[in-house]
Parts: C-alpha cells; structure tokens; sequence
C-alpha cells in the first residue's frame, strides 16, 4: 500500500511539471527593422498572439505586435 501511494504522488508530481505554461518565453523577440532614431525600446508585456508577428513601433500608438498580412494585433491600424 505504501509502494502504491508514493508512486501516485510521483505520477502527479511529475503531470503537475509537464503541464506546466505552453506558451513560448518572451526572451528572443523578433523586432521589426527600420525603427526610428531616439524611440525607447518597450519590452512586450505578453507572449506574441501567433506565429509571423513582430514586435514592431508604431509612429501612432507606440509599441505592438504587428503582422505582415494581418496587420496590428489589437485592432491597431
């Protein structure tokens, strides 16, 4: 019985670890070319919304993730 109760709680050790965040760490993030001289860089405050979005200055809002094909995320435009 014993045996039996310290394998269940390493089994659930062990889930509880693997199901841990999915979604890929901020570090790394691939910033758009051609920004303005003198704009502060302002790290993003969540993940990218999908694949094909850069971080990326706009001269009107500021800091976000844009697309190529879908534009701003958010509703920027």
């Amino acid at each position: 019985m014993k045996k039996m109760l310290i394998r269940t709680s390493i089994s659930a050790t062990l889930i509880i670890q693997l199901t841990g965040c999915i979604a890929p760490p901020v570090a790394g993030i691939p910033v758009a070319p051609g920004i303005p001289p003198g704009v502060v860089y302002v790290a993003p405050t969540y993940v990218s919304p999908g694949s094909g979005y850069l971080w990326n200055y706009n001269i009107n809002y500021g800091w976000g993730w844009h697309h190529p094909r879908n534009g701003w995320h958010r509703g920027w435009r």
